[in-house]
């Protein structure tokens, strides 16, 4: 029993796809620290590894990069690769790399096609977001776009406009994670996920960060959340949980949800 859309990783079909996927973040920052960070999440059996790059040192050489990319899915076992990198507005690792760097960055992964999923944020120039949507639909990849704040939770309506925009923009995928101040923040959220969920076209993520976002990790999907992000090594942003208990939880809610024979 939930809202909203799935998210339909390669291999799947609307029927079989999970609800919600669980991610794990990379945030390693050399070769061998992310690849040994695979090595460790793989066997905790994720849905999908999202590469924080921009807390890799080598970010700025496309050629590095890319031998990476090939390496995260060798080692992955198949496990689909989500490619982000965070700008430091948003909440991300400080970078060298202009935008038009970051753009042309992206053109080369996205081309290379050892990524499944790429994440922009709806708050960069339009004009850059389309050009990012024209490269993911000419090579087969999913575009998220993303909206994060670090200090406070926006109004329903606010969140609600965010999740729309990202449709309006072309998101195959639209994220929201924002900072509750108080348990009703977290209410907030849930709310704009469902309200969302039940008029867009396309799957939505969505979650509280901290402490009390914690309980938006656990059962946002329940509200339309279509992805929940879990450490497999290393956190990326605060309030996230081990993927171990997050499978048990999803465990038992997934058999409560089920309707006994």
């Amino acid at each position: 029993m939930h809202a909203g859309k799935p998210i339909v990783l390669p291999g799947q079909t609307a029927a079989t796809a999970k609800m919600p996927i669980v991610c794990t973040p990379l945030v390693g920052r050399t070769r061998d620290a992310v690849l040994a960070e695979v090595q460790q999440v793989a066997q905790k059996k994720p849905d999908l590894l999202e590469w924080r790059v921009d807390f890799f040192e080598g970010i700025g050489n496309h050629a590095e990069v890319i031998a990476l990319a090939s390496g995260i899915r060798n080692a992955a076992g198949g496990i689909p690769v989500l490619f982000t990198r965070r700008s430091i507005r948003e909440g991300g690792e400080k970078i060298a790399l202009d935008e038009t760097a970051v753009l042309a960055l992206y053109a080369a992964v996205m081309e290379s096609r050892t990524i499944e999923l790429i994440d922009y944020e709806m708050a960069n120039d339009p004009a850059h977001i389309a050009q990012v949507r024209a490269q993911s639909n000419a090579n087969g990849i999913q575009l998220v776009l993303s909206f994060h704040n670090f200090q406070a939770t926006p109004t329903q309506a606010e969140l609600c406009a965010k999740f729309t925009l990202a449709q309006s923009l072309g998101g195959d995928i639209a994220k929201v994670a924002v900072m509750p101040q108080r348990l009703e923040d977290v209410l907030t959220v849930l709310s704009a996920t469902l309200e969302s969920s039940q008029k867009l076209d396309i799957p939505l993520i969505s979650m509280s960060m901290g402490a009390y976002g914690t309980l938006t990790r656990l059962f946002g999907w329940t509200c339309g959340s279509a992805m929940s992000f879990a450490v497999g090594a290393a956190a990326s942003a605060p309030g996230q949980v081990p993927i171990e208990d997050l499978h048990a939880v999803l465990e038992i809610l997934n058999k409560s949800f089920t309707p006994q024979k």
